[in-house]
């Protein structure tokens, strides 16, 4: 087997030889600027050329620059040499360090999502990153970088087709990478809208204007000055939005929901709908003219990392129509569990008190959310819980009933007084947090006894239908598992999506 195929029979295997460069540049071009930065400085300050500039202490400069650069380019070629990877048995093992020797494995029935990466330099190569998250791995998803991307599609695929069991292993040959359908393409120009009508552009608007009014009344710039840092911290918000969202695409393919974005670093996630948690969608006030909404989900393994790697990882829709929202929900619930879908998210998502069949907060309880009490509810279909909440900022989050882990409930003083309780429930760590805000205590406490008998009752259900598989692909319904037809290209999805821009102005 050559370095070109990836490993289906156990072998062990390296990565490629220009990974540890691309890791490490930064470090090689810092040594290059701290040893030779005042021979360089002269040079182009027009004091001397580079040979007029060499003097003892500059000729030990360099020398010195130069063992330390052997030595790093030593250390870079030893970290490739003692990185390796195997697949076989089940598992996935990585292999590294040389001094300090660490091996990592995870088994694939365990994988809860793939996801490969490209940094801007590691496109130049050709290069890509594979990433995954493993059940109950927290701080320590596994990475392998860096392999070329045909090489990390094919491991990707291959993997993948294991964990959800497609393959068992016994092949001799490479799996195929399953095929895909693009069914979404967000236009640049609604990214830049969602951007230019989002929370933060909000209340950057209101700070200036408070800014130049107390300016005028104080007679005083100094206020405006203090908008700076905020200005310079929300451009680098907005940018990296802009960057990680840019030409987001999403496909559906039997080995779960594939999602690619980014203009600078790209990145290629795989998530299987069975590892998806909970799902949020939001509408902030300034894009309700457009009808345009935002989906977040909690995925099993993504949240340790939600916090530091940015919410672009679970992002399912940065900004979309109705339409689209419906959509993804479908990819997500195949089975809504209602005999009338439409009507209950579209109730969930811009209704008010009973609409859809929705519970809400008693009229008696309004002064504790004088805005919101109308919108605060929840409902049960046969495999989900539905929770429904705020009037400006609008949100309906969707639990399905197997994914409950536990419940709790709370209630204050202001509550107890006025006959009112929240129910939390909760899933795996992530940026969404089920909560029922507000609801009649016998109607919280009546919901908590039935919720917990549902999740009972489905998890129950589902390990009779998988024989208590951990293969995800086993989770998924038929209908969530259609046979995809030939999947239209790149440039039509984008045509489309163009011309659905231009006809809503």
């Amino acid at each position: 087997m050559t370095q070109e195929q990836t490993a289906v029979d156990g072998d062990w295997h390296r990565v490629h030889p220009a990974s540890p460069f691309v890791r490490g540049w930064v470090a090689l071009v810092a040594i290059v600027y701290f040893f030779g930065r005042d021979t360089f400085e002269r040079t182009l300050q027009g004091r001397g050329t580079i040979g007029d500039n060499i003097n003892e202490r500059t000729v030990w400069l360099l020398v010195g620059g130069g063992v330390v650069l052997l030595l790093a380019l030593g250390s870079f070629v030893l970290n490739w040499y003692f990185t390796r990877y195997q697949l076989a048995e089940g598992f996935v093992r990585v292999n590294t360090g040389f001094l300090f020797k660490q091996q990592r494995q995870a088994r694939l029935d365990r994988v809860q999502a793939i996801d490969i990466v490209q940094p801007l330099l590691a496109r130049i190569f050709g290069l890509a990153e594979l990433k995954f998250e493993v059940a109950d791995a927290g701080h320590s998803a596994m990475r392998l970088s860096y392999l070329k991307l045909a090489q990390a599609k094919q491991l990707r695929a291959t993997i993948l087709g294991r964990a959800a069991g497609i393959a068992d292993g016994s092949e001799t040959v490479e799996v195929p990478e399953a095929p895909e359908q693009v069914v979404l393409y967000l236009p640049p120009g609604r990214l830049v809208g969602s951007l230019i009508l989002s929370e933060q552009s909000f209340f950057i608007v209101l700070s200036a204007i408070a800014s130049v009014l107390i300016s005028v009344l104080t007679e005083s710039r100094a206020f405006i000055l203090y908008l700076i840092p905020a200005i310079l911290g929300l451009g680098t918000a907005y940018w990296r939005s802009f960057n990680t969202g840019y030409n987001f695409t999403a496909a559906i393919s039997p080995d779960g929901i594939r999602l690619r974005y980014g203009l600078l670093d790209t990145r290629a996630q795989t998530v299987p709908p069975g590892r998806i948690q909970a799902v949020k969608v939001s509408q902030p006030p300034l894009w309700r003219v457009l009808g345009w909404y935002r989906i977040r989900v909690n995925v099993a393994g993504y949240g340790e990392h939600h916090r530091n790697e940015g919410e672009h990882r679970t992002m399912l829709l940065p900004v979309g129509r109705k339409p689209e929202v419906m959509m993804m929900l479908s990819l997500v619930l195949p089975d809504p569990g209602t005999a009338d879908p439409e009507r209950v998210f579209t109730a969930g998502l811009k209704g008010l008190d009973s609409d859809g069949g929705f519970v809400t907060t008693p009229r008696r309880a309004w002064l504790l959310s004088p805005l919101g009490w109308r919108r605060n509810g929840f409902l049960a279909t046969d495999t989900a819980l539905l929770l429904r909440s705020g009037r400006w900022w609008r949100h309906l989050v969707l639990v399905p009933h197997q994914r409950t882990q536990s419940m709790a409930l709370h209630q204050g003083p202001l509550a107890r007084l006025f006959g009112v309780a929240d129910l939390v429930l909760h899933t795996t760590p992530g940026p969404v947090a089920p909560r029922l805000i507000q609801a009649a205590t016998e109607e919280a406490v009546g919901l908590f006894d039935q919720q917990a008998a549902r999740a009972r009752q489905a998890r129950k259900l589902q390990n009779l239908a998988q024989g208590n598989s951990e293969q995800w692909l086993a989770q998924l319904p038929p209908a969530a598992m259609p046979v995809l037809p030939a999947p239209p290209t790149t440039r039509a999805v984008q045509h489309a999506a163009t011309q659905e821009e231009q006809d809503h102005g």
